[in-house]
């Protein structure tokens, strides 16, 4: 009798010690010890830093064939009709479980991936519980093709704000705590900054209501002029209006020819990381060393470090010489290299 009631006890302490996990958690779903075990590594060390991976990094292997390059005709399709662009051999639908299989725990949606799904609140209540089954949490959606924030007209300024409203709001059922935007507009570089820290300060608005950030990211144009960039975050001024550093995407000017005007990288991740609420860690191309050859990942870590960020750094693969499988690989491995130099 006295061990049975011991075994009883015992059922009841662990029963007590099960851990119900949410995708506003950054537990992992112990059904996949693999997994498991190699989050773990990372989510004990000292480092002040996490690591977290950017759906885009499978680009290809979720458009597959479509993604060629033709962006006006992909804009098209994905207005028209954009379930037709998912024709890779991976569905969006599964990221969670497939981030998990990489050891991360926290993923960054792209809403292009789901722009049909954005109404569709029965596909988020099951997006959701993939991440619980999966142990993963949201941590940002990134949002693009839903208008221009820095639009000279004020009317269509204000509906591309609106267009990102049930992102927002998407991101608050999610558990997410951002959506990363794009501050872009025509003119010259003072009136597209004028006119982006209206449409920025308005959905700012919006989304403290809902308790999420804003980030813009350096993405093109002005906004990859870290000094421009920088001075729109200053007349903005909104604790949740900040930015998403990307440590590769400083082409102020691109032609048919490649950049013709970059800002310096190194210069910029300094300029934006006052106002950073997460970033971005962009590659392309590694050396056998296994260092990413366009970007010093630990001179750009130790100015993170010292602009005194904490958090995720998120891993976004964008190379060709190697798979997207690979490049998430090896983007993991120098990012945990360089946290345990600094």
């Amino acid at each position: 009798m006295k061990m049975k009631n011991i075994l009883l006890k015992l059922i009841t302490l662990f029963i007590t010690a099960t851990i119900t996990i949410s995708c506003s958690s950054d537990k992992q779903d112990t059904t996949d010890t693999s997994a498991v075990e190699e989050t773990a590594s990372t989510e004990t060390s000292t480092s002040p830093f996490k690591i977290s991976l950017a759906q885009w990094s499978l680009h290809k292997s979720f458009f597959g064939p479509t993604l060629d390059g033709n962006w006006e005709e992909f804009g098209r399709k994905l207005r028209e009709e954009p379930e037709a662009l998912l024709q890779g051999e991976l569905d969006p639908t599964n990221f969670p479980k497939i981030a998990a299989g990489y050891g991360v725990n926290t993923i960054e949606l792209v809403n292009t991936f789901y722009y049909g799904k954005v109404d569709d609140q029965a596909y988020w209540d099951a997006y959701k519980q993939q991440c619980e089954a999966a142990g993963v949490s949201v941590g940002l959606i990134m949002c693009d093709a839903l208008g221009e924030l820095g639009d000279a007209d004020a009317d269509t300024r204000m509906k591309a704000v609106e267009n990102h409203y049930k992102w927002v709001d998407i991101a608050k059922f999610l558990g997410a705590h951002s959506i990363r935007v794009n501050a872009a507009g025509k003119g010259t570089a003072e009136e597209v900054a004028a006119n982006a820290v209206d449409g920025l300060s308005k959905l700012g608005e919006y989304a403290a209501t809902k308790g999420i950030n804003i980030l813009v990211e350096n993405h093109g144009g002005y906004s990859s002029d870290g000094t421009w960039l920088a001075g729109v975050m200053q007349k903005v001024g909104k604790d949740n209006v900040g930015t998403l550093p990307d440590f590769g995407n400083f082409c102020i000017e691109r032609t048919a020819d490649g950049c013709a005007n970059e800002y310096d990288r190194y210069q910029g991740m300094a300029d934006l990381m006052p106002f950073a609420k997460g970033v971005s860690a962009k590659a392309h191309e590694f050396d056998d060393a296994g260092n990413e050859v366009h970007s010093d990942f630990l001179k750009i870590m130790k100015i993170v470090k010292d602009s005194g960020f904490e958090g995720y750094v998120g891993i976004e693969f964008e190379g060709g010489t190697i798979s997207e499988d690979e490049g998430i690989k090896a983007t993991k491995a120098l990012l945990e290299k360089v946290f345990a130099q600094i």
